[in-house]
């Protein structure tokens, strides 16, 4: 595994590296690898978190046939980023990052602090699941967020989606085209489904449930059915939840990199920012397209940007 504690050859936390990377996920690692192979120095900040340490099997990402678990995934990087000794991962949560190009960049943990010629921020995106009991032992398992990540594995299945918008609504429809069981549940104090998906969820025979989770029926990850605090209990396979995802830009924002309209983190087609430095991968950057094969290009994009901002003036074309 890549070094926790600086390697022979670095002195201090005070020494200068390429490139820091803030996220351990399929974007962050990604970018490391690339980067560890144009010899950069890199560092990575991964603190744990984030989607890719859910339970969810990824089907999507071409070379494993049946599957990769995320997590197996991220450790897998973080062992074929382990064969570069100018690579390394600490487990630090990064609070602030300040400077610029010129004068390079310093990022900030409780009590550390790290310098760093480019920034690439692989921050993700906060999930707003619904909360019950041991809800995180669902995810993955039988509570998804993704149709293109878990709809297909879910066909013909019974399938509450839980969301109050019209967002909630239109995945209510797609997911009807794999099964033919669907209900919505608002799980919200509000219900704000226009009144044309609305039409189109009755023309679907999609029932609309105005009510809250309460708890929930399962056992190891697997729901089998859904209490509410109507006093409504809904039998269930699979629970897809609609209730958005805030992207973690605080460090992009401090940065005064600029966000688009969505609040995800604006990038060019070469995942650098409005910040001269700074580059962006991942599910921060986009409101959509949020998939592990994305994130990986998305990675070694910024990476090679990164690097050819890196070369001095008489190496660039």
């Amino acid at each position: 595994m890549p070094q926790e504690v600086a390697p022979a050859g670095h002195s201090s936390a005070d020494d200068v590296v390429d490139a820091a990377v803030v996220g351990g996920g399929p974007a962050g690692l990604s970018a490391a690898l690339c980067l560890a192979r144009y010899n950069r120095d890199v560092l990575v900040f991964d603190t744990g978190h984030g989607r890719s340490t859910h339970h969810q099997v990824n089907h999507n990402y071409l070379g494993f046939p049946g599957g990769i678990a995320t997590t197996d995934l991220r450790k897998l990087g973080v062992e074929q980023l382990g064969a570069y000794r100018n690579a390394r991962v600490v487990r630090h949560q990064i609070t602030a990052v300040e400077g610029d190009a010129e004068r390079g960049f310093t990022l900030r943990s409780q009590g550390h602090a790290w310098q760093a010629r480019t920034v690439l921020l692989a921050t993700g995106v906060l999930d707003h699941f619904p909360h019950f009991p041991n809800w995180q032992e669902y995810v993955g398992r039988s509570m998804f967020w993704c149709i293109a990540c878990d709809g297909y594995e879910n066909r013909g299945r019974n399938i509450v989606v839980a969301g109050h918008t019209d967002a909630a609504a239109a995945e209510a429809m797609q997911l009807h085209s794999l099964t033919d069981r669907v209900r919505l549940l608002t799980n919200s104090r509000s219900d704000e489904i226009g009144p044309v998906l609305r039409r189109r969820l009755s023309a679907a025979g999609i029932p609309v449930v105005h009510d809250r989770i309460k708890e929930t029926e399962g056992v190891d990850g697997r729901l089998t059915a859904l209490r509410t605090r109507g006093g409504l209990r809904l039998e269930l396979d699979a629970l897809f939840s609609v209730q958005g995802a805030t992207p973690e830009t605080a460090l992009a924002r401090g940065l005064g990199v600029a966000l688009q309209p969505s609040g995800y983190i604006r990038v060019d087609s070469e995942q650098r920012t409005s910040v001269a430095g700074v580059y962006a991968a991942g599910d921060a950057t986009a409101l959509h397209s949020h998939q592990v094969a994305a994130a990986v290009h998305e990675g070694a994009q910024a990476a090679s940007a990164a690097n050819s901002f890196l070369y001095p003036a008489e190496l660039k074309a």
